[in-house]
């Protein structure tokens, strides 16, 4: 996350959702204070328009016939989500029930179904399902989308609504409405929220030739421990190159981010930056381990659900040419919103800045493309990853017996092994050619 003034560790939002926060001075909210407040800055424009405002306010509040809806506390609260939100899909104008509820979600564990989502044009879109979780678990899939809630369709999506709507207490069910594109078809499926917790590191585990792999399903709290574990657990092992499966990770927090690329960095070495509006609101996140990086080849493999904080590693390690990406291209999800707290114990989510990878390459609406394009068609991943989460059964009859499919290849990882070995290839012909002193 951004780093930024924070209020109880608030930094620590998942990027999907909130990827900076910060305090600001409180803005007053009454349309009568407007003119007054913005009145202090030298810009004729602002002041010009909060003039207009005021001035159609009044109208509004004095002639229409309802004089409850032209209430002058309700109307400046709707032009404000109004204004807010034809911004972008992540900005928001919060109520002091949504803030709270931020607040809380921060602070705590919550109730979910385990999807990560975005705004996409309207559309609510899922940019994958979290391994292990209740979403996963009823086939949920990358690319679909949540059309309602109980059977209340959404009228103006916004993350907060929809994120406010599928969670809820521990144990209770909701039923999510979903359009999937690839079969054009609409259906529903009843689930029982869950407390979303999970390890982040999964898979580890040792592939012929010394290729070491693990797998990241998000970037939590733990994750920098967890990843750290795995990579010395494989080295000790003997693995001499290396793949970071990433596939359908959502993202998570940008210090877990930083921290897993950082082993692979020298001290101070840029890994990402964000960029404001300003020339000045640029933030560096740099290497701060001591002694020398980890050398070694690597893949790391991505597909379009990868995204946020999945992405800055992939950016980085491709940026700087220490590692090859392999799949299909990233979601593309790399800005910051940043939390202003309001008056009244209402807030504003607003997004303030985009991510770059070292050498100036936008994430946000780009994602990072592949070196070696591999693209999966939608029952190909679906099947990949059901076998990733069902690790534990290695038998493939039954696991065909359970799951009505025999395991197919994952022609993504074959790909990156396929890399590796060229790599390990190469570099044992270059060290033979070396003529003896």
């Amino acid at each position: 996350m951004k780093q930024m003034h924070t209020v109880a560790d608030m930094h620590k939002r998942i990027l999907t959702i909130v990827a900076g926060v910060m305090i600001g001075a409180a803005l007053t909210l009454l349309a009568g204070r407007l003119s007054l407040v913005w009145s202090l800055f030298p810009n004729r424009d602002l002041d010009r328009a909060t003039s207009y405002y005021a001035s159609v306010l009044k109208l509004v509040h004095e002639n229409y016939v309802d004089g409850k809806k032209a209430d002058a506390d309700q109307l400046t609260h709707a032009a404000l989500q109004g204004m807010v939100a034809s911004l972008d899909p992540h900005s928001e104008f919060l109520t002091a029930a949504d803030y709270d509820d931020l607040e809380n979600e921060m602070d705590g564990d919550f109730g979910g179904i385990g999807v990560e989502i975005d705004i996409v044009k309207g559309k609510v879109v899922v940019i994958a399902p979290i391994a292990g979780t209740p979403g996963a678990r009823a086939g949920i899939m990358h690319g679909d989308q949540i059309v309602s809630v109980d059977g209340q369709p959404f009228d103006q999506p916004t993350m907060d609504k929809v994120v406010a709507r599928l969670r809820g207490k521990l144990k209770t069910k909701v039923k999510v409405g979903l359009f999937r594109p690839s079969t054009q078809k609409n259906f529903d499926v009843t689930i029982t929220r869950e407390a979303i917790k999970m390890d982040s590191v999964r898979s580890v585990r040792l592939l012929p030739g010394g290729i070491g792999y693990l797998q990241l399903t998000e970037f939590s709290d733990n994750t920098a421990d967890e990843f750290d574990k795995a990579l010395d657990k494989l080295l000790h092992d003997g693995a001499t190159s290396l793949i970071i499966d990433l596939r359908d990770n959502p993202g998570g927090l940008l210090d877990a981010a930083v921290a897993v690329a950082n082993p692979f960095f020298k001290k101070d070495e840029l890994i990402v930056y964000t960029q404001g509006r300003g020339p000045d609101d640029r933030d560096e996140y740099r290497a701060e381990g001591d002694g020398d990086p980890l050398t070694l080849p690597m893949a790391v493999l991505v597909n379009a659900g990868s995204a946020s904080a999945a992405e800055i590693v992939t950016g980085a390690l491709k940026d700087t040419h220490r590692a090859v990406i392999v799949g299909e291209r990233s979601f593309g999800k790399g800005s910051v919103q940043s939390i202003f707290k309001l008056k009244n114990g209402e807030g504003l989510r607003l997004t303030t800045a985009h991510y770059y990878t070292p050498s100036g390459v936008a994430i946000h609406e780009h994602g990072v493309s592949p070196q070696v394009e591999v693209v999966l068609s939608a029952d190909e991943d679906e099947k990949i990853r059901l076998q990733d989460e069902r690790d534990d059964i290695t038998d493939p009859k039954e696991f065909a017996d359970r799951f009505g499919f025999a395991p197919i290849e994952d022609r993504q990882l074959q790909a990156a092994i396929d890399v590796l070995r060229g790599v390990q290839a190469f570099a044992a012909n270059s060290a033979s050619d070396v003529p003896a002193k």
